[in-house]
């Protein structure tokens, strides 16, 4: 897994996890916006980003990675 960190050491600390042959977990707040401008509504403190491109409820993970055997490069996960 590699993992990057914004404002560290702060109550609003970002945390953003790659997961091998998964999702990206972003962990503390964070804004997404779509690609029109408008931002992605979301209720949770930590989200899963989907990485696979399948997701259905896209930008977010629905699992669907595991059904089409999604599989990341392991030297991008160093």
């Amino acid at each position: 897994m590699t993992s990057v960190t914004g404002t560290a050491g702060t109550d609003d600390e970002t945390l953003i996890v790659a997961c091998t042959d998964g999702p990206l977990l972003v962990r503390g707040p964070v804004r997404l916006e779509g690609s029109d401008g408008r931002l992605i509504e979301q209720t949770r403190r930590t989200v899963a980003l989907c990485r696979c491109g399948v997701s259905t409820i896209k930008p977010f993970c629905d699992g669907t990675h595991k059904l089409v055997n999604f599989r990341t490069d392991p030297q991008l996960e160093e």
